[in-house]
């Protein structure tokens, strides 16, 4: 998927057509997320759906839940869940910010071997 450090920097339509692609896997992986979020939320924290979508966007967000939970059940899925959120951004993260790394890494490396 990437270019071996013996072939040449990959041209910017296609580093373009590279990130799009993780932007797009970035953005399946939030949603799949988010998803997780609502339907604990609704099922377990027995909230709206609306609710749910609320209370699912914050703690993916990092700013927190809003309602209060009403079973312990639904308590440990939120904790859970939040748990989950914080890794979650640091992969969703990753995944946008590695074909910048990688073609700056690589970068690098062509300008050593001109040397």
């Amino acid at each position: 998927m990437y270019e071996h450090r013996s072939e040449p920097l990959l041209p910017i339509r296609l580093f373009i057509y590279r990130f799009l692609w993780h932007a797009l896997l970035a953005f399946a992986l939030i949603s799949l997320a988010l998803g997780i979020g609502i339907i604990g939320y609704h099922y377990l924290g027995k909230l709206s759906w609306i609710d749910s979508f609320l209370n699912a966007s914050m703690i993916l967000g990092g700013m927190g839940p809003v309602n209060e939970l009403p079973s312990s059940a639904a308590k440990f899925f939120a904790g859970c869940y939040a748990l989950f959120a914080g890794l979650g951004f640091i992969a969703f993260a990753s995944i946008l910010i590695l074909p910048f790394a990688h073609r700056f890494l690589h970068t690098l490396h062509l300008e050593s071997d001109e040397k």
